[in-house]
């Protein structure tokens, strides 16, 4: 009998960790407003203002638009580094590895996009890069027009792009 106890309780330990490994884009989008609270916290409403307009700031005029241009060293993850371009447009960026992960793989899945992730920077973090290109003029061009592009909701305030050094 116990035997057939241990059986049960492990089928349905199994099936309770089976249903609880759902997430979704409200989870993300829960856990990301969560987080930006968090980090907001401590620091006043106008310091926080400040702390994200400072890092907007690097901008660059291409085509006669400005466009948030960040150079980096970055690395490929996971994916064949022949995949990697010069000019790289971020859509997302996650300090762990499976969230990466798991946009990278709905924008290859739902979008059709040849997405990968590039890890850098100085916060160590993994960027979700929906399309990259050789030339700046072509990528922020697709930049302009992501939203005729691209369904799902962007995760950054500003997609921008990463010229990877």
């Amino acid at each position: 009998m116990t035997s057939k106890h241990s059986i049960v309780v492990m089928l349905l330990a199994m099936l309770a960790v089976l249903t609880a490994c759902h997430s979704n884009e409200a989870n993300y989008k829960a856990a990301y407003d969560r987080a930006m609270q968090k980090h907001q916290e401590g620091i006043g409403q106008e310091a926080f203002d400040k702390i994200q307009a400072e890092a907007r700031k690097r901008t660059e005029v291409i085509n006669g638009d400005s466009v948030r241009l960040v150079r980096m060293y970055a690395n490929v993850t996971l994916d064949s580094a022949s995949v990697a371009k010069r000019y790289n447009v971020v859509v997302a960026s996650f300090k762990q590895q499976f969230n990466a992960q798991t946009m990278r793989d709905r924008l290859r899945r739902e979008e059709g996009f040849p997405s990968y992730i590039l890890f850098g920077g100085p916060d160590r973090k993994y960027f979700v890069v929906v399309k990259a290109f050789d030339d700046k003029g072509v990528a922020a061009a697709f930049l302009k027009g992501l939203d005729t592009h691209m369904k799902m909701p962007v995760l950054e305030p500003i997609p921008w792009i990463l010229e990877k050094l």
